[in-house]
């Protein structure tokens, strides 16, 4: 039963790889289109979202199963959940991937607007955590979680600093208002990226210790 249920999760690995991909690969591109305005590519990354949407059923489907066919305890349970909360956290990215897309077609008509180069600065880093979350929960590797909290606090800081320059840039271009609101929004998604990276994190601290690390800090 042991041996099954191992086997099991391997192949469940296996399939939460191939979703991570597909959204890595959307945020990449999402981006992509962002900066080099491509209308074309940024509606191709918002067709793409549904084949993460469905991956993302199956998976969850697949966790039921192996829950109600094995009944697994201690480590392998707590494996199991934190499967479920990334399978969500992924769809999630994604949608946001998608989101930073369709705001990349709008701004692609908008030629006067430059993006500013905090946002594929902010992207970078989120594009690393993302690749080290999916590898410290896949590998039970506390050092690369660790590094992802970590980022995160780049990211929130960035992200802080595009408030004060939207705010010049609108003085400067009174008439492109909702286009740089646009690109303030894009910032907002990819810091919500770098939270849902943060909250996969804390779910290999709770693999790794059995202890649930959030909110601890709140008084």
């Amino acid at each position: 039963m042991v041996l099954h249920l191992h086997r099991e999760i391997e192949l469940l690995k296996k399939h939460i790889i191939h979703e991570a991909t597909m959204v890595e690969d959307n945020l990449r591109d999402s981006i992509l289109a962002l900066i080099i305005k491509d209308e074309e590519l940024a509606n191709d990354i918002i067709a793409r979202d549904d084949a993460i949407d469905i991956k993302e059923v199956e998976l969850e489907e697949e966790c039921l199963k192996i829950f109600a066919l094995y009944q697994p305890v201690a480590v392998d349970l707590r494996y199991l959940v934190a499967f479920l909360k990334l399978n969500n956290d992924l769809e999630r990215i994604g949608d946001l991937a998608s989101n930073i897309a369709a705001r990349a077609a709008s701004l692609s008509r908008q030629k006067s607007i430059t993006i500013p180069d905090t946002i594929p600065k902010i992207s970078t880093i989120v594009q690393k955590m993302l690749k080290n979350s999916i590898e410290a929960i896949i590998d039970l590797d506390g050092k690369k979680a660790a590094d992802v909290l970590e980022m995160d606090d780049e990211v929130d800081a960035k992200h802080f600093a595009m408030f004060q320059m939207i705010a010049d840039r609108i003085k400067e271009q009174p008439d492109s208002v909702e286009s740089w609101l646009e690109v303030l929004a894009i910032s907002r998604y990819l810091e919500r990226i770098a939270d849902h990276c943060t909250n996969i994190c804390e779910d290999v601290e709770y693999m790794l210790s059995g202890h649930i690390h959030r909110h601890q800090n709140k008084s």
